[in-house]
């Protein structure tokens, strides 16, 4: 065991919190855990010349975790359960728009881009929290490294969008700011929601969680058509 594997998992707590209390301290996504936490840690393998295999291998655990983490979200679902119940229409229907919404949409930027196949394979599940993300990326035949950078950046950039789209578009409904975070964010726009409220956080969860489901549907019905 190198020093790096074995030092990777604590310093990678570190770093996260770290982030996380200066996120708290100045509400900013340019401190956002998910965006300054892999900087830092890319800076430091950098200026130490380690390597990223040795980091990963120390620090598998965390990603090992994200299944758990997901599950974890059905705690307030179970709380809440009346409120998705009263909703499930809107829910429904809106959650499956904005399924075919972000699939199509990568579609047709990765042809506007002519991308080639395999990398237009790894963006469509994009928009969903990463295990489902890199299962459907496997079973369309893309690169599961691509997909977890594109998973990255749309929640990043989503949670970053979001708070002014609501804002503009004068959104007052739990519902509404929960299932836009979700669908469009997955788990970092969940997290997000979170801090409007409880009930923001819940359909968050639902909307993250059948986005990932129906994007596994859609894209075992539809892409092998194109492809």
């Amino acid at each position: 065991m190198t020093w790096l594997t074995a030092v990777a998992f604590p310093l990678t707590l570190v770093v996260y919190t770290l982030s996380k209390w200066l996120y708290k301290k100045y509400k900013t996504i340019l401190v956002s855990p998910i965006l300054l936490a892999p900087c830092l840690l890319i800076i430091f393998l950098l200026f130490s010349h380690g390597s990223y295999d040795q980091y990963k291998q120390g620090a598998d655990f965390i990603s090992y975790m994200l299944g758990p983490a997901t599950v974890a979200f059905a705690v307030p679902m179970y709380k809440y359960f009346h409120l998705l119940k009263k909703h499930r229409v809107e829910i429904a229907v809106s959650v499956a728009t904005g399924t075919l919404v972000a699939m199509v949409s990568s579609m047709v930027l990765a042809g506007l881009f002519h991308m080639k196949a395999t990398l237009v394979q790894s963006i469509i599940p994009r928009s969903v929290t990463i295990p489902i993300a890199i299962n459907v990326s496997e079973t369309l035949g893309g690169d599961p490294n691509i997909t977890i950078l594109f998973v990255v950046l749309s929640g990043i950039i989503g949670t970053f969008i979001a708070p002014t789209l609501i804002k503009y578009l004068a959104l007052h409904s739990s519902l509404a700011k929960g299932l836009l975070l979700g669908v469009a964010s997955h788990g970092t726009g969940t997290a997000r929601a979170f801090e409007f409220g409880k009930i923001e956080g819940t359909f968050s969860s639902l909307g993250m969680i059948v986005a990932a489901l129906l994007t596994i549907v859609f894209a075992n019905i539809f892409l092998p058509l194109l492809f």
